[in-house]
């Protein structure tokens, strides 16, 4: 990355350290005075590159592995989707772990603030909800 990438990257973090940054539209408009326009699309790489999340509303980074996932409740809602339900503001964390290493015949994940919509096969349900809850000890 050249020099530029990386001082609008430590600028993007100085500014989700000093201020409570709810959405991208207003980090944007804080890059922006700051003599950086970037589209959405650009910055929401950044963001994921940065690996800044939205944790309880607001935009923080989130190191990996840095904190201890909290316990995680597993429900079926038939025809195709598992239900994860988990502590306020790792939902996106747990989601995007799910989508890097997917159980087969798992399609996609949702993810809110405490809650993981993980649609799978039909004919899969069984199968991902026993290795997802292997996986996270959940029940």
């Amino acid at each position: 990355m050249h020099r530029e990438g990386m001082h609008v990257d430590e600028l993007i973090l100085r500014l989700l350290e000093a201020h409570a940054i709810t959405d991208q539209t207003d980090l944007l408009a804080r890059l922006a005075a700051e003599g950086h326009a970037l589209t959405q699309s650009t910055l929401s790489r950044r963001l994921k590159r940065l690996g800044v999340q939205k944790v309880q509303g607001r935009y923080r980074r989130v190191e990996a592995g840095a904190t201890a996932m909290p316990d995680v409740a597993l429900a079926e809602a038939p025809p195709n989707l598992l239900v994860l339900r988990t502590a306020p503001g790792f939902a996106q964390a747990l989601g995007l772990a799910l989508d890097r290493d997917p159980a087969p015949g798992q399609v996609g994940t949702l993810a809110g603030d405490d809650t993981v919509f993980v649609a799978v096969l039909p004919e899969r349900l069984a199968d991902v909800k026993a290795h997802l809850a292997r996986v996270l000890g959940a029940g």
